[in-house]
């Protein structure tokens, strides 16, 4: 499509400031609806490396280090088989080899600030979004309100209008856009909490596998991100409330009891469902969407708030190069379907049973050939859950393969895989 040279974006997360900022520093003249309506608690609280170029682009990396806690990796812990522990050293020299945990409020805010420093428009109300009329060559318009609400549009409508209104999809609900979801039925529950033990080292982020389903705890500049990834089914027999089943996965989950015996929750118990969704459309006439009015992949490895801001850099190349929007559905369409691939090995087992073959290579000793595998199969993984090489079809291939003709001797994938 043709360069815009006017953007109203609807919503004000990661993926929408992130977009306005990019816009804004190319002299796009770019116009924010920002209702202020946030909850207390939000899901993408650890990022991974490939997210630390995006900060440097948006020139925040300083400010971002300055209201998080620094991570040097992620540990997957399982109860019936080797733990694995990673860090980043070896995704160097592709991306950085750290990543942080941020607090979503104060880092949401600083998306903001950045993004109103290099020119965006911020309209504090809701906005108005209707079906165009027929003939008109688009699908939605802003209402007369908005129009009124942004003066920065001289009630014209916008070149294009985004979509950045999260789960709640505004533009795919209006349009009747259907979505196709992955095969699980998760719910979430997650709470900050203090005096919640931890290993070092300082910043690693902890993935562990229980009885029922995985949770979550993500170092926070002094307190502790602590959630349950659970089918919802499943979830009802933990009690009544959010707040009752988070307590009782504390209480009686052996992976998780012992750390949780002195912890103390200073925050409400946020409820997140609508996992493993991608729209069936992400763009059209005059319109567009990023981050998860695109689609969500999992909390599983992190990836979500990449996801977000990754889109937006890829719809504002698009734009600048003046290329089809069908350009950048095709480019996010493969990140969502690769991070769904790569998740499939963490729930399944496979990830687990691998490791466990390679882990019993390095106590036998066998031969340098089998170490080098080992050593190789481990940097792969590594690249692949940081975002470096997670399309490389090269990874890919060499996971796949490894999974297929190297698990020997050890709990087959299904009876590791999360339930």
């Amino acid at each position: 499509m043709k360069s815009p040279q006017t953007v109203a974006i609807v919503g004000a997360g990661p993926g929408a400031c992130a977009l306005a900022a990019l816009l804004a520093q190319r002299g796009v003249r770019t116009v924010v609806f920002d209702d202020g309506n946030r909850p207390e608690l939000l899901v993408g609280e650890s990022l991974i490396p490939a997210v630390v170029p995006i900060l440097r682009r948006l020139g925040i990396e300083e400010r971002t280090a300055a209201i998080s806690q620094r991570k040097p990796g992620v540990s997957f812990l399982h109860g019936e088989t080797t733990s694995i522990h990673f860090n980043f050293a070896p995704i160097a020299p592709r991306l950085p080899t750290y990543a942080y945990n941020v607090d979503r409020m104060k880092f949401d805010l600083l998306l903001k600030d950045r993004a109103m420093e290099l020119g965006a428009l911020f309209v504090g109300c809701r906005a108005g979004v209707v079906r165009a009329p027929a003939g008109s060559g688009r699908e939605l318009i802003l209402d007369t309100a908005s129009l009124e609400a942004a003066p920065a549009l001289d009630h014209q409508q916008p070149d294009l209008l985004v979509d950045a209104t999260g789960r709640s999809r505004l533009f795919a609900r209006l349009l009747q856009i259907s979505s196709k979801r992955g095969g699980r039925d998760d719910v979430a529950y997650f709470a900050h909490f203090e005096d919640f033990e931890m290993p070092e080292p300082a910043g690693q982020v902890l993935i562990t596998r229980l009885e029922q389903g995985w949770s979550w705890r993500i170092p926070l500049p002094g307190k502790l991100s602590v959630g349950i990834v659970i089918d919802k089914e499943r979830a009802k027999a933990l009690g009544a409330t959010a707040g009752e089943r988070l307590e009782q996965a504390l209480q009686t989950e052996p992976m998780m009891a012992e750390s949780a015996r002195h912890a103390k929750r200073i925050s409400p118990v946020a409820t997140y469902t609508n996992y493993q969704l991608v729209s069936d459309r992400s763009h059209g006439p005059g319109w567009a969407a990023v981050g998860d009015a695109f689609g969500f992949v999992d909390p599983m490895l992190s990836s979500g708030l990449f996801l977000a801001m990754e889109s937006a850099a890829q719809l504002d190349a698009a734009l600048e190069k003046g290329e089809p929007l069908k350009t950048y559905d095709q480019v996010m369409r493969r990140w969502y379907a690769d991070w769904s691939e790569l998740i499939r090995y963490f729930y399944d087992g496979r990830i687990f049973s691998l490791y466990e073959a390679g882990h019993q290579m390095r106590l036998k000793r066998t031969n340098a050939v089998q170490h080098a595998i080992d050593r190789i199969l481990n940097k792969h993984i590594a690249c692949l859950t940081s975002g470096a090489t997670t399309r490389s079809r090269r990874s890919q291939w060499l996971l796949k393969g490894a999974s297929r003709f190297l698990i020997h001797g050890v709990k087959a994938p299904q009876e590791l895989a999360i339930r």
